[in-house]
């Protein structure tokens, strides 16, 4: 399992409750969850349920199933006091987004970073795949998994 995050991954859904959304397939020009984000992982999502103020951010996890679900784990904000809402009936839209509260500003510091959002930055970081933009600096150690390639 892992976290990721993907562009243009939406779908609908008539789920209520406060339970996992059962997903009821991708809207035109958009890819499912299962196939943007892949099966048992997670990822930030966001939910609105069209026509209403009902909204919530959130991470959750993805599951391959008939239908394909998207558990919420964590609650980021919402319109019920930054609590899981209790969605009411209608057409929600639930799609994959990065939430404003977890992307650092520019008037932070990686340490106020750290303080501030303890549960998104560990002393042990995994990335699948990536590009750095310099200057990084890396202390510690460092533990390679795969093909390092340096420019």
């Amino acid at each position: 399992m892992a976290f990721v995050l993907n562009d243009r991954v939406k779908e609908t859904s008539t789920t209520t409750g406060t339970g996992t959304f059962s997903l009821a397939g991708a809207e035109v020009g958009f890819e499912t969850f299962v196939s943007g984000i892949g099966t048992t992982n997670s990822t930030f999502y966001a939910i609105s349920n069209d026509g209403t103020a009902e909204f919530e951010v959130g991470t959750g996890t993805v599951t391959d199933a008939s239908p394909d679900t998207l558990s919420r784990d964590t609650i980021i904000s919402s319109s019920n006091s930054d609590n899981k809402v209790d969605f009411s009936a209608g057409t929600k839209t639930v799609f994959c987004t990065y939430p404003a509260k977890r992307a650092p500003s520019a008037s932070m510091t990686a340490t106020s970073y750290v303080t501030t959002h303890a549960s998104t930055i560990s002393d042990v970081q995994t990335m699948d795949s990536g590009v750095l933009a310099g200057p990084v600096t890396v202390s510690g150690n460092v533990t390679v998994t795969g093909t390092l390639v340096i420019l």
